[in-house]
């Protein structure tokens, strides 16, 4: 089932590129809210889910995990994705530029994104109408759904992503001369999930199956 997505959606050429911090260290945020030992186990589930819908969406040629973590390292390939270490002593932004500069290393001309590893109630669909959108743009982003700080940043070929993540990365990757894309209907995109409000209003929104289990755990 895995390289179906892959063969049928190379022409496209949307190489993503995906963090992750190792579990032990993710969505520090979520602990008081539902504690520090399901906190792991979810962010986990958040990018088992962002990944499967990433690589179920046409428009995706592949999809590039960007860890350490040996945990996610074999779940993450188990669903079809391919995984790199993280620099040593990096951090977010070195980490999706060594990936980015992976992919293009062996395709030169592909179209990168960077995408969040929170987003677990990614719809495929919405993802495609996102990355449609950001072609239009040398480099592209799109607005988390606080509206400060950014889901998806992208650049096509000829073009490096240079990331700016972190924080108000909205305003930054707006003044680093990236164009926004501004879409409705694109919630599933948006919505990462720090919080256990953030949470909630991605299990509104429908999550994967990956969360919904998890997620179970915590109110059972």
């Amino acid at each position: 089932m895995g390289p179906m997505p892959h063969a049928t959606s190379a022409r496209a050429g949307w190489s993503l590129v995906v963090p992750l911090k190792p579990l032990g260290r993710a969505k520090s945020r979520l602990a008081g809210a539902l504690g520090e030992a399901l906190r792991p186990r979810l962010a986990l589930a958040f990018a088992q889910d962002t990944v499967a819908a990433a690589l179920e969406c046409p428009a995706v040629a592949d999809v590039v995990v960007v860890t350490d973590d040996a945990v996610a390292r074999r779940a993450l390939t188990a669903l079809g994705a391919r995984v790199l270490g993280d620099p040593p002593g990096g951090g977010l932004n070195p980490a999706l530029r060594h990936g980015a500069r992976t992919v293009r290393s062996r395709r030169p001309r592909s179209a990168v994104a960077a995408l969040n590893a929170d987003l677990p109630a990614l719809r495929p669909e919405e993802l495609t109408r996102v990355l449609n959108a950001a072609e239009e743009f040398p480099r592209a982003f799109l607005a988390d759904a606080a509206g400060v700080g950014t889901t998806l940043l992208s650049a096509r070929p000829g073009n490096e992503l240079e990331p700016r993540f972190g924080g108000a990365s909205r305003e930054r990757h707006r003044r680093s001369g990236a164009g926004e894309v501004a879409l409705v209907g694109v919630d599933s995109v948006r919505r990462d999930v720090d919080t256990g409000a953030d949470l909630r209003a991605a299990l509104e929104l429908g999550v994967g199956r990956h969360t919904l289990r998890t997620s179970a755990a915590s109110r059972g």
